[in-house]
C-alpha cells in the first residue's frame, strides 16, 4: 500500500484525498490490524434496539470503547449484556465513517474476574434444572377468571399501583397483598415466606385462598434482582399449589424465579394482563354469542317451517291415496282369481290324463315300489340282527357303550356280549374259570371272559 503519511512527501507530491478515501484507508487499516481481539471492561449503557441488535460501551479507570452485537449474534451469547457486569468480549475493531469513530463488533462474550455473580447464576440454573425444577410438567395453568388475586411485592413503590390500575381496568377482581421487601439482605426468605403463607391462607386467616399469585418487582441491577435467585424463592414456587406468574426486572432480566414459575410476564404490568381477562372484551363476547345463538334459533326453525311446507306439497291427496291402493287391491284380486282358475284347469287335465292312461299310473306306481323293495333289502343287509346272524358278536361296557378295541376292553370292568340268540354278561378278572350257564330267556350269569 501506498504510504501516504511519510514525512518525508511534499505536500505538493502527496494525492489529495476525499473525505470518504480517507475514511475507506482507515478501515480498512483498522479492521486489517485489529481484525480479532479479546478486550475486557466493563458494561454500561447497554440497550437492545428494535432491531434486535444490541449498543453497548466497554470502560475501564482511563478510557471507553463502543462496541455493538448484531441481532444474529446477541441470541447465542452466553451473557446478556447488562450494565455493571464486567466481561471478556471478543470480536473485531471497526470503523463507523458516518461519525469518524470506532466500535467493537462483538462475536462471543464471556463475564469476566468479578462476574461471579453470573457464574453462580448459572450453575444454580443447570443444578435446578438436571433436578427437574423447571420441567413443563410441573407448570400449572393460570385460571381463566380468579376471584382473588395474591400479590407478593413492596408495599410502597409503582409496581403494585401499576397491577392494581392495571387488574381495576381490566376486571376488577379483589387483590391481597403480602407486603416485602424486594431487594437486600434477607429480601429472600421473606419472599418465600410470603408465598408459603398464600398457600396457607384459609387455614390461618378468615381470608379466601387465592386462585393466583404474582410476585413481582421493578428493574435494577443484578445484585438488586437476586433475592429472586436464591434457592428459598425458587423452591418455595416449585412447591406452591397456587399457579404464580412471576414479574420480575423488565423484559430482559430473566432471573431464576422465572424459569420455575406457571407463568413469566415480562412486566408487572403485563402480569396482571396474564392473570384476568377484559371485562368489556368478555360482555361483547357474550353478547356475540347470544345475537348467534338466537340467530341460529330463528333462522333453524325458519329451515324447518320451510321444510314442513314443502313436505305438505307433497304429499297427495287423503281420496286419491284411497283410490289408487283400492285399484292395487282390485288388480291383485283379478289376478289371484285368474291365477286360481288356471291352477284348478291344470289339475283337472292331469286327473283327466291319468283316467285316459291307467296303465301309465300302474307303470310308475309297480316302478316306485320295486325301488322301495330294493332299498328295504339294502338297509336289511347293514342292520345290526343281519351282522348277528352273520356270527359277529356286539360288545359293549358297564355304560352300554360300544368297545372297539383292546384299550377300550381293558379300562372295562363289565362287559355285555350280544349275539344272534341272545347276550351274556362278563367281567374282568385274573383267571377265567367259570363256564357259562344257561339262565332265564337264554342269558348266562355272570362270568371272567379273559385275563388282563
Amino acid at each position: 500500500m501506498e504510504d501516504l503519511f511519510s514525512p518525508q512527501a511534499n505536500s505538493g507530491e502527496q494525492p489529495e484525498l476525499t473525505v470518504s478515501e480517507i475514511s475507506a484507508l482507515i478501515k480498512k487499516s483498522v479492521e486489517t490490524t485489529f481484525s480479532h481481539v479479546r478486550i475486557r471492561g466493563e458494561i454500561f449503557g447497554a440497550k437492545r434496539a428494535d432491531s434486535g441488535h444490541w449498543y453497548l460501551s466497554l470502560k475501564d479507570e482511563n478510557a471507553v470503547l463502543s462496541a455493538v452485537v448484531w441481532r444474529g449474534v446477541a441470541a447465542g451469547l452466553a451473557v446478556k449484556p447488562e450494565d455493571g457486569l464486567e466481561v471478556i468480549a471478543t470480536g473485531k475493531i471497526t470503523t463507523f465513517a458516518g461519525k469518524s469513530s470506532y466500535q467493537l463488533v462483538i462475536e462471543r462474550m464471556e463475564p469476566a474476574g468479578q462476574g461471579a455473580l453470573l457464574k453462580l447464576l448459572e450453575e444454580r440454573k443447570q443444578a435446578f434444572a438436571k433436578e427437574g425444577l423447571f420441567d413443563a410438567s410441573h407448570k400449572k395453568a393460570i385460571p381463566f377468571l380468579p376471584q382473588t388475586i395474591g400479590v407478593v411485592t413492596s408495599a410502597s413503590g409503582a409496581v403494585i399501583r401499576d397491577i392494581i390500575h392495571r387488574v381495576h381496568d381490566r376486571f376488577p377482581t379483589r387483590i391481597l397483598l403480602i407486603p416485602t421487601p424486594v431487594q437486600g439482605e434477607g429480601a429472600a426468605l421473606k419472599i418465600a415466606q410470603a408465598i408459603k403463607d398464600f398457600n396457607r391462607l384459609d387455614t390461618i386467616s378468615s381470608f379466601p385462598k387465592p386462585d393466583v399469585l404474582i410476585v413481582a418487582r421493578g428493574g435494577g441491577s443484578l445484585e438488586d434482582l437476586w433475592p429472586f435467585n436464591e434457592e428459598c424463592v425458587v423452591r418455595a414456587v416449585y412447591d406452591s399449589v397456587i399457579p404464580i406468574i412471576s414479574a420480575v426486572g423488565h423484559e430482559t432480566d430473566t432471573m431464576l424465579i422465572d424459569y420455575v414459575a406457571d407463568k413469566r410476564a415480562p412486566t408487572p404490568t403485563g402480569a396482571a394482563e396474564f392473570a384476568v381477562p377484559v371485562l368489556t372484551e368478555l360482555q361483547m363476547r357474550v353478547n356475540n354469542l347470544d345475537n348467534r345463538l338466537k340467530n341460529g334459533a330463528l333462522r333453524y326453525f325458519s329451515e324447518k317451517k320451510n321444510y314442513l311446507a314443502a313436505l305438505s306439497r307433497g304429499i297427495p291427496n287423503l281420496n286419491q291415496i284411497l283410490q289408487e291402493a283400492t285399484q292395487k287391491f282390485d288388480t291383485r284380486i283379478e289376478r289371484l282369481n285368474l291365477a286360481f282358475c288356471r291352477l284348478l284347469k291344470d289339475k283337472l287335465h292331469q286327473i283327466e290324463m291319468c283316467r285316459l292312461q291307467p296303465l301309465s299310473v300302474i307303470k310308475i306306481i309297480e316302478r316306485n315300489q320295486e325301488n322301495l323293495n330294493h332299498l328295504w333289502l339294502r338297509l336289511s343287509s347293514v342292520s345290526v340282527g343281519s351282522v348277528l346272524n352273520r356270527g359277529f358278536a356286539w360288545v359293549k361296557n358297564e355304560c352300554n357303550q360300544t368297545v372297539y378295541n383292546t384299550k377300550q376292553a381293558k379300562a372295562s370292568k363289565e362287559f355285555t356280549v350280544k349275539f344272534a340268540d341272545g347276550e351274556i354278561k362278563a367281567v374282568n378278572s385274573t383267571s377265567f374259570n367259570a363256564k357259562p350257564t344257561k339262565g332265564k330267556n337264554n342269558e348266562t350269569e355272570q362270568i371272567s371272559l379273559f385275563d388282563l
